[in-house]
């Protein structure tokens, strides 16, 4: 339990850290991999070249600082980045490392400002943040358990490669050893961690598109980054490795019908949960845009989502073919969506944003999902 003094201390800091936010991060990081290499495995290196990884801490720092004695508020915004955690299979003393260099940070930035009452009360502070991560986290991987969900890395077999577009692969993947899977919820994410070839372990999150079976996963991966262009190289008989599902953005256990908005690869995790809605008897409509009409993805799987009676809106800014409404989505189209129903929208954050400004829905019934870390969208959080 923090002091009064310690929340007022950590709270005074606020317009500092507001100020530093963004240097205290980029110098954490750079603190971190220089005294603890082993943890440029965990950390998506790309985000780090592009800034958005400091750029997102800084923003969560901030939040945790003006949050610091009522943290349970918390709660709700931080599910995405629990379930990234738990994928990536961060444990409790990595809390430890990066504490001792994110207060190393705050001293190197702030210099003779960083006041010994402040470094004591930081540390406390994230102690506390810290120990709510640790408690969360473990809730998560005790439900691996329950489901028994297999534990860290494992290697899975390419057994199919299916070419959805110029730039996207579906690949389906089974255990090596042959082991049932357990259970997923649609929308779920799996961990895909290769090895690049200057040695270093890059793992990405991929959507997994179908409904939950105990044979195979699949994840449909679009050519944009250096783990997708390894991905596109593997052939049937490769392995990799993969953590066991995780992630918060599912489709509710509820009979109200479902309605997909999805920009280009954001589809991936509307798929599964379309599959799964009409399984359970529900109404599904997916409005689905792209860019160029000859180059759409998953052709095959909507068709199919239709013959099982989904209704699917197409979009795209070029080469509509006939049925194919031109341009994006409106926002008369948006404003006309069933108001019980449980909407999803994953795609650009443009496209996340445009949604979110005009809808005119309970709140409740609206869900969006960003992968990587989000500067915008969602409420700020404490790690990223």
């Amino acid at each position: 339990m923090l002091t009064s003094s310690t929340i007022e201390i950590v709270k005074s800091t606020v317009p500092v850290l507001a100020e530093h936010g963004h240097s205290i991060t980029r110098v954490f990081y750079q603190r971190l991999f220089e005294h603890h290499p082993e943890m440029k495995h965990i950390f998506n290196q790309s985000n780090q070249k592009n800034d958005r990884q400091s750029q997102a801490l800084a923003t969560a720092v901030y939040a945790a600082a003006a949050h610091i004695d009522r943290l349970e508020e918390l709660k709700p915004t931080l599910l995405p980045v629990l379930h990234k955690h738990r994928s990536l299979q961060i444990k409790p003393f990595m809390y430890n490392i990066v504490g001792t260099e994110l207060i190393g940070a705050i001293k190197d930035v702030l210099g003779d400002a960083a006041t010994p009452d402040i470094i004591d009360a930081w540390t406390a502070g994230y102690g506390e943040i810290a120990n709510l991560f640790i408690s969360l986290e473990a809730e998560l991987y005790e439900q691996d358990e329950q489901n028994k969900a297999f534990v860290g890395y494992q290697p899975f077999l390419i057994d199919a490669i299916t070419l959805e577009s110029s730039d996207i692969k579906t690949f389906t993947l089974i255990p090596a050893d042959g082991r049932p899977l357990s259970t997923y919820l649609a929308g779920q994410y799996v961990t895909v961690r290769l090895q690049a070839p200057d040695g270093l372990w890059q793992n990405r999150q991929y959507s997994l598109t179908k409904a939950a079976d105990e044979v195979s996963y699949e994840i449909a991966v679009k050519q944009d980054g250096s783990v997708s262009r390894q991905l596109h190289n593997l052939t049937v008989g490769d392995s990799l490795l993969l953590s066991a599902p995780a992630g918060h953005f599912t489709l509710p256990d509820s009979a109200a019908p479902f309605v997909g908005l999805a920009g280009g690869i954001g589809l991936t995790p509307l798929l599964a949960m379309a599959e799964a809605a009409l399984a359970d008897g529900r109404p599904v409509t997916l409005h689905v845009a792209v860019q160029d009409d000859l180059d759409r993805p998953f052709t095959s799987r909507l068709n199919q989502l239709e013959t099982f009676g989904a209704s699917v809106v197409r979009y795209a800014e070029r080469n509509a073919k006939a049925g194919t409404r031109v341009g994006r989505l409106t926002r008369d189209e948006l404003t006309s969506i069933d108001p019980a129903a449980e909407t999803f929208v994953c795609g650009p954050e443009a496209m996340i944003q445009f949604v979110r400004q005009h809808w005119t829905g309970h709140p409740d019934n609206l869900h969006y999902e960003v992968f990587g870390p989000s500067l915008a969208l969602a409420a700020p959080t404490v790690v990223s």
